[in-house]
């Protein structure tokens, strides 16, 4: 019988700001594949786990494990090239750039081609600059944004900056990829496209751990759901297993439980 390993675990993992215990022994699997809900109650620590994992924070405490091999404390960049990507809860754009541009920029982390063969122009400059520009017209047209690639990235309304944000995360060429509030300020319309697009990432084989106080985006996509409260964990299970939780009723859904 052959194991699956967990693509991306945390164990026993804490975190504290002085005395503030913001994650507290959290230990839950995210297996090849899933799209994996994180919901909680503002102040939960939703956040703050996105930022341990990604390297932002050190933990105060435990172990994360990507892969099979220990990640815990490793720099952003270093996350990124062994696969890790994220957006942000707070739409993190280059407004100087165009559309493209941002994308392109996503690229940086799977360069090959060094600073100074660049700037000479060297071998193999034109042919990775145009694997880069290629790169990045394939993950505009996956959000859907192909006809905005030339317009500045500060003129897209809201719903446009996310997808913008998550192309950019996606041209790193993540294994996986942490999605913090994708649909937060968004409209019916734009949260059912939102929902596709995520569908759409894992269908291409990216794992897909989401933030996320959209029950409805929530219930709808997600093949599990990890439910914190004051940094514990206090759910983990199936969608329908976590509508039924009332550990999570009285915490969290209350009386959204009916609309999700």
């Amino acid at each position: 019988m052959v194991t699956i390993q967990p693509f991306l675990e945390t164990l026993l993992l804490n975190k504290k700001f002085g005395g503030l215990t913001a994650i507290s022994d959290l230990s839950f699997a995210v297996m090849p594949g899933q799209i994996k809900a994180i919901i909680g109650p503002n102040g939960a620590g939703k956040t703050t786990l996105f930022n341990v994992i990604t390297g932002i924070f050190a933990p105060t405490g435990g172990m994360i494990r990507f892969k099979g091999k220990e990640i815990t404390g490793k720099k952003p960049h270093l996350l990124g090239q062994r696969g890790i990507s994220r957006t942000f809860q707070t739409v993190e754009l280059f407004g100087n750039m165009n559309v493209l541009e941002n994308v392109m920029v996503g690229r940086h982390a799977r360069t090959k081609v060094g600073f100074i063969r660049s700037g000479l122009r060297l071998w193999g400059v034109k042919k990775e600059e145009r694997f880069i520009l290629e790169t990045a017209q394939e993950k505009l047209g996956l959000v859907g944004l192909t006809n905005k690639a030339a317009e500045p990235a500060s003129s897209l309304p809201l719903g446009e900056q996310k997808l913008l944000e998550i192309a950019r995360a996606l041209a790193t060429e993540p294994g996986l990829i942490l999605l913090d509030e994708p649909a937060a300020g968004l409209n019916e319309t734009e949260m059912l496209r939102m929902g596709e697009i995520i569908k759409e990432i894992r269908n291409q084989g990216i794992t897909v751990v989401l933030v996320e106080h959209h029950m409805e985006l929530v219930m709808g996509i997600s093949d599990e759901v990890v439910v914190l409260n004051y940094g514990e964990k206090i759910a983990e299970g199936t969608p329908q297993e976590i509508k039924n939780n009332q550990k999570v009723i009285e915490a969290y859904l209350g009386e959204e439980i009916d609309d999700a």
